[in-house]
């Protein structure tokens, strides 16, 4: 005989129909997280207790579906919960006649989710139940009420999670709300946050922030910790083991964490990260955190914890990792590339740092971006002859220094040593306590127990094998680097140090190591590349913002770009009409110091030869048989009248005298009689 319906929950008549009691009836069943369904108990039967309504409402046992898969899920969102979707797939193949749950905030705590379930449940005719009663979707009042409720669902979690924000808000305010606390530090029964009462793990940290103070990017200090095989010390968070250190290979998340968290300097911070809502509703169902600049962070207390660095140290490491980031302001990090001077040459016309591209494996190129993306006319040029005037620069600058730096050095490298001895120290110190304590766990126990000696013995043993192939590893390392240095290294270095060219040039030295050199005593290069000349003047900035000013003669693509093209070709007429050969030509051009646009090897026949033939003179010698009465060639003009070349040329090419060209480019003839050559030496004479 069926149970009694309670007053509360009668139904009205015809509200339940055959057709109903043919379809399914689901319980849906959910608690919004693990600690709910491990100490709310009585929540959880009640809503397993309406199956007893489902039967007393007149549904058979085997038609009542029960969906608890969403236990431990929040019903703020549908995402990830596979029950609640398993509900509107049932009810869209019009298998269910009854939805039950304790309270309608069990379904969905978001109007979306609860409109969408109320329009299905609308389309097919289910009914839905709770506590309080029965509705039918398709009744106006009873529509009303469920959205009434579907409201105040949305409503209690939206005022629930305010209430927690607003005191976790107001506990950090305090500086007192810690939830959980980086490597090097522990947290208190109490809630304080202490540095790690071991003394290797806090030394590590160290060991971390003193190696990033010196090698100045995250690469490479990652790099230099897998490689010295330098494990963190992290205390484990959750489970049996809370609380208890395990030794960890760096990864790049913690190494990280380590350099940006404020609580190395002393700070207690809050709100440094936030959650993207526009981009976790886009991105599926992941919650997208972003992190915050400082300015924006919700709390920021300094001098409030126990540090590892000063405030203004921990300052200086975020806008080194900023400045090592490759993009628009930032020099980036020194990379492999051959270019020396990446991230720190600004172009000299519109202020805009350039940028090396690599055309071949060997060769370089410094281009504005601007002039691509504008179409402005700034220039690029290749590195070779701005990177070796800076690198003589600095060679200059460093060898006054070169006793101090070879001391230096040593003392680097032995302080380096010392500190990597002292950590394998340490982790013999911890192998080897280890194996005292597995001992003493072993001789403590009963012999007879074999049960548990068994197990005892075996830890023994393993303590021992790994105390064994700590002490071989450290054997190898000191044989490696011993911690002293050796009478021969010390010599070894001092001589080194003491020809930095040498060092510079050697093979060991990558182009990383001279751009790290390089940025330490220059702050930034200001390159000028002007047009139809192959010289360029560089500014270098020192560190104490003092500026040397230097030319430098670069490589063109054409010839027509040398700045003294025209005066060069003038001076192959001239070299030709006083019949010199086309080998003794390019010997003369050579010696007086004419320059080739790529090379400065100097001129050889072809080349000279290809001149020639640019302008049509490559048939004999060029003889005076092209002038006519009164006229001269322009270098002849110049020397019997004692005018500059460039002063005389520039008259021509303005027309204050009379001159013609022999071709379209080819060389200048002018007309001076002997009065037209009392007029232009009065001309110079008044413009001196």
């Amino acid at each position: 005989m069926p149970t009694a319906i309670p007053a509360a929950r009668r139904v009205r008549p015809g509200l339940i129909t055959d057709w109903h009691l043919l379809q399914l009836a689901i319980v849906y069943i959910r608690q919004s997280s693990r600690q709910q369904i491990l100490d709310h108990r009585e929540s959880r039967e009640r809503q397993y207790a309406l199956v007893e309504y489902a039967v007393a409402l007149g549904w058979p046992r085997d038609r009542i579906l029960i969906i608890d898969d969403d236990q431990g899920l929040s019903g703020t969102t549908a995402e990830n919960r596979r029950g609640f979707h398993r509900i509107l797939a049932e009810v869209s193949m019009e298998h269910v006649g009854l939805i039950l749950g304790i309270e309608m905030s069990r379904l969905a705590r978001s109007n979306m989710d609860w409109n969408h379930l109320l329009q299905m449940c609308t389309l097919f005719g289910t009914l839905l139940a709770d506590e309080d009663g029965l509705y039918d979707p398709r009744d106006p009042n009873d529509r009303l009420l469920l959205g009434l409720k579907g409201t105040m669902s949305e409503y209690e979690i939206i005022m629930m999670h305010k209430r927690l924000e607003l005191a976790k808000r107001q506990k950090a305010e305090r500086g007192e709300l810690i939830q959980s606390v980086p490597c090097g530090y522990l947290k208190l029964a109490t809630g304080e946050a202490v540095l790690d009462p071991d003394e290797e793990a806090r030394s590590t940290v160290q060991l971390v922030f003193d190696k990033f103070d010196e090698l100045g990017s995250f690469g490479k200090l990652y790099r230099y910790l897998v490689r010295t095989k330098v494990c963190l010390g992290m205390r484990v968070q959750r489970g049996a083991r809370r609380g208890q250190l395990e030794w960890r290979k760096p990864t790049r998340c913690t190494l990280a964490r380590i350099l940006h968290h404020p609580i190395y300097a002393g700070a207690y911070s809050y709100g440094r990260r936030r959650a993207d809502h526009k981009k976790s509703a886009s991105g599926g169902t992941k919650v997208k955190i972003r992190e915050m600049p400082m300015s924006e962070w919700t709390v920021l207390h300094r001098d409030r914890l126990p540090a590892y660095i000063t405030w203004d140290h921990y300052l200086a490491n975020q806008e080194r990792l900023l400045q090592n980031r490759y993009r628009p302001g930032s020099v980036g990090a020194p990379r492999a590339g051959k270019a020396l001077l990446a991230g720190i040459m600004v172009c000299g016309n519109c202020g805009r740092r350039m940028h090396a591209s690599y055309r071949s494996e060997s060769t370089a190129y410094y281009v504005c971006m601007r002039k691509h993306l504008e179409g402005s006319d700034c220039r690029g040029l290749a590195s070779a002859a701005i990177d070796d005037l800076v690198t003589r620069q600095v060679l200059g600058a460093l060898e006054p220094a070169a006793l101090e730096l070879s001391l230096k050095a040593i003392e680097n490298v032995e302080r380096e040593r010392q500190r990597l001895n002292r950590h394998w120290e340490q982790r013999l110190e911890r192998a080897s306590y280890e194996v005292q304590r597995a001992e003493r766990q072993y001789q403590a126990v009963e012999p007879e127990n074999r049960l548990v000696a068994r197990g005892l013995e075996q830890q023994w043993e393993a303590a021992l094998r790994a105390q064994r192939e700590l002490r071989e590893e450290y054997d190898r390392f000191l044989n490696e680097q011993p911690p002293r240095l050796t009478e021969e290294e010390r010599g070894r270095i001092l001589a080194v140090a003491a020809d930095i060219p040498t060092l510079w040039h050697a093979p060991e030295t990558t182009a990383m190591d001279r751009k790290e050199i390089i940025r330490l005593l220059t702050e930034r290069i200001v390159v000028d590349v002007r047009a139809n000349t192959e010289r360029a003047g560089v500014a270098i900035t020192w560190r104490g913002s003092q500026t040397t000013h230097h030319e430098i003669v670069r490589s063109v693509s054409r010839y027509e770009s040398l700045g003294e093209y025209d005066r060069m070709m003038d001076r192959i007429v001239q070299l030709r009409r006083e019949d010199l050969t086309i080998k003794e030509v390019a010997a003369q051009l050579t010696r007086e110091g004419y320059r080739t646009p790529r090379t400065q090897k100097g001129y050889t026949p072809t080349s000279v030869r290809q001149l020639l033939c640019r302008r049509g003179l490559t048939g004999g010698a060029v003889g005076r048989e092209q002038l006519e009465s009164g006229e001269w060639w322009l270098p002849d003009l110049a020397q019997k009248l004692g005018i500059p070349y460039d002063r005389l040329r520039d008259w021509a090419l303005h027309g204050k005298v009379r001159a013609r060209r022999v071709q379209p480019a080819g060389p200048w003839v002018v007309w001076a009689d002997g009065q037209e050559q009392r007029r232009l030496r009065k001309l110079m004479a008044s413009s001196e």
